[in-house]
């Protein structure tokens, strides 16, 4: 894949200019602009940390206090970087699009630091470091620099176009789309990475005693997913039969390209039950039943232990769905604010009428899931 010889932050150069449209977080659809002085000649960076910020960050106001304190970061570790773009804005983090010598970058630095974001970038960029040295079988951006105690990480960009811009598309992708993406998650899912380069992100029972205190899992939905647990244990026994997932294996979490599909964001990546990969996918396919067909398939075909264990993934997923989107409609009853105008970053949750339609399937959804969770749990 990506030949690197250390993960320190020293940035390596490139030998050949890589395209820049259509890299990762960008509506393919949407040509981007014109950078400010392309025409008067190549612009070059003035020195190490004193690079020229392009026309198009706005720097003013307390973002753009913010903005800068984020570009400073960067510098430290990767003094070549030029920012250029912002790809993404959160009250959490921001994605920066640069330039590092011949190379194009990608920035990520986190805004939230409490312990709970910065533990997710740390794991993010323990995943790179990891990358560096054993080569996951699927495609993913080559890492730059990093730096853990400030949570900053740059990463190389990626050609490609997002699979899908929305967190739960609207309309059901491209077959061929569905295709490349479950068989990248299938060859990743059977990677066996060395021993202690990474944990088990998710404590299902605690988890799962966490949604019945919610009020999000009945009586019944406990007892049922606790005897799946126990009898996934037993037959797995000392050995386990943990499996390497993505942990957040969404359509706008990857990449098409003509090479093959690249996966980024890997700040949940781990050791989860077989088909946690799987079920997430088959979770935001609700437009496409064919390929939520094929993927129960797949989940199924290694046995009644991966099955359920595949089912207690299913739950767990929906069940956080429910969540999410049932705080995104109350707070959207009580925001008057207007939707700004113009394309959706990937991942995007929807707005309105939408978002109670989602709420409305993903909780069909979930009924579907009990009832198959019930009829395993009746077959042990």
């Amino acid at each position: 894949m990506y030949a690197a010889s250390s993960s320190v932050s020293a940035p390596p150069r490139s030998l050949h200019s890589r395209p820049g449209g259509g890299g990762p977080y960008l509506d393919p659809a949407r040509p981007a602009p014109p950078v400010l002085g392309a025409g008067r000649g190549a612009r070059r960076p003035a020195g190490p940390g004193t690079q020229p910020v392009s026309g198009r960050l706005d720097l003013s106001g307390p973002q753009g206090a913010q903005l800068r304190t984020a570009i400073a970061s960067v510098h430290r570790i990767c003094p070549e970087f030029a920012p250029v773009q912002v790809l993404r804005r959160s009250g959490r983090s921001v994605l920066l699009v640069g330039t590092t010598g011949r190379s194009t970058a990608v920035a990520k630095c986190l805004l939230d630091h409490s312990p709970v974001w910065a533990e997710r970038i740390r794991h993010e960029i323990a995943a790179y470091r990891t990358f560096v040295r054993h080569r996951p079988p699927v495609r993913a951006p080559r890492l730059i620099a990093a730096d853990p105690d400030n949570c900053t990480l740059v990463i190389e960009r990626m050609p490609g176009r997002v699979a899908a811009l929305q967190r739960h598309p609207a309309d059901a992708p491209p077959r061929a789309d569905i295709r490349a993406a479950l068989t990248a998650i299938c060859r990743l899912n059977a990677w066996r990475p060395t021993s202690g380069t990474f944990d088990a992100p998710l404590d299902y029972a605690a988890r799962i005693s966490r949604y019945h205190e919610l009020g999000l899992l009945t009586d019944r939905d406990l007892g049922d997913l606790q005897k799946l647990l126990h009898g996934i244990a037993a037959t797995a026994g000392r050995q386990g039969m943990g499996q390497f997932c993505h942990g957040d294996a969404l359509l706008s979490n990857m990449l098409l390209s003509p090479a093959g599909p690249v996966l980024v964001d890997w700040e949940h990546a781990g050791w989860y039950l077989p088909g946690y990969d799987l079920a997430t996918l088959w979770s935001v396919l609700g437009e496409a039943p064919t390929a939520r067909r094929q993927i129960s398939q797949i989940a199924q075909s290694a046995g009644p232990a991966s099955r359920d264990a595949f089912l207690i993934n299913l739950m767990l997923v929906l069940t956080r769905e429910i969540r999410t989107y049932e705080t995104a409609v109350q707070r959207s009853m009580h925001d008057s604010t207007p939707t700004a105008p113009g394309p959706a970053h990937p991942g995007a949750a929807p707005t309105g009428e939408e978002q109670r339609l989602l709420l409305r399937r993903l909780h069909d959804d979930c009924q579907m899931a009990r009832r198959a969770v019930r009829a395993a749990v009746g077959t042990r």
